[in-house]
């Protein structure tokens, strides 16, 4: 990988042990990534980040912008605009708000914006139960904007993994001009853990050009200028040349725009792509189940016991949904009697997993309450029997 871009800065908190809370954690993730402009609107179980960016923004001051928007819509809009500015920009939201941003994603991905998302999924549809979690929004994050793209979405599983996925966050918007979505869930969000804060953040920031480079084309990430750096700049959500103008009525410059923004993604998966094993050595497992954010905790509770009782079950957790780690979940299946995938949801990441391992089933709660260990357990203990 390039080091090109990459800068390690002291760490805006002192280095050190905090006790904080998931958006809180989340927030100082931001601030220590380089943030310097929220735009948002307050919306259950997310507001904690837009409450704490405000009075950390105002303390911190260095030019950093705070905007509270009239709705969702503006909120996303102001950030894609900042980040044209020049800005490191996050906006933060649940279900309902992400339905609103959708368009304005779809033009950021057309138009290389790098901007992070959190998405701090609840129970729905609609307004669903408003303090209650859920992990419904996976398919929306990955499909939610139309036409053919490429999505990155995180899934942290700690308050820890909120301040240091948050960052990481930020560091693959700036490197692949692209949104990117934390997709956590309320149980996460309020949850308060320890966070240890090092001394130094490795960090990411944009290329900017040399010179007349073109803003959209020839290098497979192009440079990002700046509004007010100099350079006479087009920005659209229309099909576009390496210049920024309209082509609308060109074949070859849609296939060539449409395949730069999927294969800027897709050639790099093993930058993306963090997976982690836990209790999966054997040669051969009983059960692997494969979890992500909250419900992971469940599992590796859940599997820990499994093994205490003599069962070789292992866990896959997805730290990245989106690229989906297809290849991780092929490897580890291959070596597995049953494979389990317990999500709040009616099986959204069970569809995906099957496509690398058919054997695959799932258990789904979609009551709003988490997944705990106890029902993982007796979930396992039924596929395995089946």
């Amino acid at each position: 990988m390039s080091e090109m871009g990459w800068i390690t800065i002291e760490s805006v908190l002192k280095p050190g042990r905090y006790f904080l809370q998931g958006n809180e954690a989340c927030t100082e993730g931001a601030i220590a990534a380089g943030c310097n402009y929220y735009g948002g609107y307050p919306i259950t179980p997310s507001s904690e980040v837009m409450e704490r960016i405000c009075k950390r923004f105002a303390e911190l001051g260095g030019g950093r912008i705070f905007m509270q928007m009239e709705d969702e819509i503006a909120s996303i809009a102001s950030c894609v605009g900042a980040s044209w500015a020049g800005a490191k920009a996050m906006t933060a939201t649940s279900g309902p708000g992400l339905s609103l941003m959708l368009e304005n994603i779809g033009y950021a991905i057309m138009s290389e914006t790098p901007v992070v998302v959190v998405d701090v999924q609840r129970a729905g549809p609609s307004t669903g139960q408003a303090t209650r979690p859920a992990q419904g929004d996976v398919m929306q994050v990955r499909w939610g904007p139309h036409g053919d793209h490429q999505t990155i979405a995180l899934s942290p599983w700690s308050v820890e993994e909120m301040y240091s996925q948050t960052i990481r966050a930020f560091n693959l918007a700036e490197r692949f001009r692209v949104p990117v979505f934390l997709l956590t869930e309320e149980a996460v969000a309020h949850l308060r853990e320890n966070v240890d804060v090092q001394a130094e953040t490795r960090i990411y920031n944009r290329i900017r050009p040399q010179d007349r480079e073109p803003p959209f084309g020839e290098a497979e990430v192009p440079p990002m200028p700046a509004f007010g750096q100099g350079h006479k700049l087009l920005v659209t959500g229309s099909t576009h040349d390496e210049w920024g103008y309209r082509r609308t009525s060109s074949a070859q410059v849609q296939e060539k725009l449409v395949t730069r923004l999927s294969t800027k993604v897709t050639n790099h998966l093993d930058e993306i792509i963090e997976v982690e094993e836990h209790f999966c050595d054997e040669d051969q497992l009983d059960i692997l189940v494969i979890a992500f954010g909250f419900t992971a905790r469940s599992a590796w509770r859940a599997v820990k016991a499994a093994r205490q009782e003599g069962t070789r079950a292992g866990l896959l957790r997805l730290k990245t949904l989106w690229p989906f780690p297809e290849e991780a979940v092929r490897q580890l299946a291959l070596h597995s009697r049953a494979v389990l995938v317990p999500e709040m949801n009616r099986g959204q990441v069970l569809r995906e997993v099957q496509r690398a391992a058919p054997q695959a089933q799932g258990y789904n709660k979609t009551d709003g309450e988490v997944i705990v260990p106890a029902e993982v357990w007796q979930a396992m203990q039924e596929v395995i029997r089946s």
